[in-house]
């Protein structure tokens, strides 16, 4: 079997931290750490800890405060917000009518396991590579995590050309009912022309009004926390391959039927999911990762 993803496993590790040490959330993942084993958890935090001359240089603090400060700084951000920009879009789109929820490249995902009352009628489709949806099976039955009965798993490899035949050969998937599809941490791994063809293979899969939302790192700038992160990728063997312009992604998205609803920067990032948890913790603040924004785009 192939081994998990490391980045998986330090965003779902940045989530618990996150979850288990504040009384405020960004958003509360309190089911990552059950698919971390504990072994795994204290791996990833004497990593980081380990990491400290990497990631600030300067710094003399013990090493909880290190590691605090290295979540905060550089892990928890885009995973915290991403999803929380997700769910809510989510819930709006279940209001008018979206009765399908496809998580792509769904890894250590936690929706479909800690439901809200809004999404029960909603039908959740996991799709990933064959190995990581394996994984990710035998982690929920060591976790003991209940599996809901509206949940099904896709194995699915994006880099065939006829990967979509594996969502409609499942008879749970209807072409017809209004759906919201999640790429979250996916388009940075992916070549630009990959991405697309996998947008361009989904289109017409859904209805007008169905939706998808993602987040992508934009090449506006370069700074040091972005350079950190894309290093880290790296050393994990997980290289991030794209990099967008606003342009690029609102064309991209025309040609493959989207129009863009909702895109956020990360100032605005900041201000709409950051903003009720710095309030609360003044000296942990949080802040929208550097250059990565996050999009919602609806069917045309």
């Amino acid at each position: 079997m192939k081994d998990p993803s490391i980045t998986a496993m330090i965003s779902a590790f940045s989530r618990a931290y996150h979850s288990q040490n504040n009384d405020i959330h960004v958003f509360n993942d309190y089911i990552a750490k059950k698919l971390l084993s504990d072994e795994e958890y204290q791996k990833i935090a004497g990593f980081m800890t380990n990491g400290r001359q990497y990631f600030n240089p300067s710094s003399t603090s013990t090493q909880e405060n290190t590691l605090r400060w290295i979540v905060d700084q550089k892990l928890s951000p885009t995973p915290l917000g991403r999803a929380a920009f997700t769910e809510k879009a989510l819930e709006t789109a279940t209001l008018i009518g979206a009765k399908q929820y496809l998580i792509f490249a769904a890894g250590y995902d936690s929706f479909a396991y800690r439901q809200a009352k809004w999404a029960k009628n909603l039908y959740i489709f996991e799709l990933d590579h064959p190995a990581t949806s394996q994984d990710k099976q035998m982690r929920l039955e060591r976790g003991e995590i209940h599996i809901p009965p509206n949940i099904s798993y896709i194995q699915v490899d994006f880099s065939e050309e006829n990967w979509s035949l594996s969502l409609t050969q499942n008879h749970k998937f209807k072409q017809n009912q209004m759906s919201f599809c999640s790429f979250l941490g996916l388009s940075y791994y992916l070549q630009k022309n990959i991405f697309q063809k996998t947008l361009l293979s989904l289109a017409p899969l859904l209805p007008k009004g169905s939706s998808v939302v993602f987040d992508y790192q934009s090449n506006d700038k370069d700074s040091v926390q972005t350079k950190q992160i894309q290093q880290l990728a790296q050393g994990a063997a997980e290289p991030m391959l794209a990099s967008y312009s606003f342009r690029e992604i609102e064309q991209l998205l025309c040609e493959c039927g989207f129009l863009i609803y909702e895109h956020l920067t990360p100032p605005e990032i900041t201000k709409q999911f950051f903003a009720t948890y710095n309030k609360h913790n003044p000296n942990h603040t949080m802040q929208g990762a550097d250059n990565v924004n996050y999009c919602l785009a609806v069917k045309k």
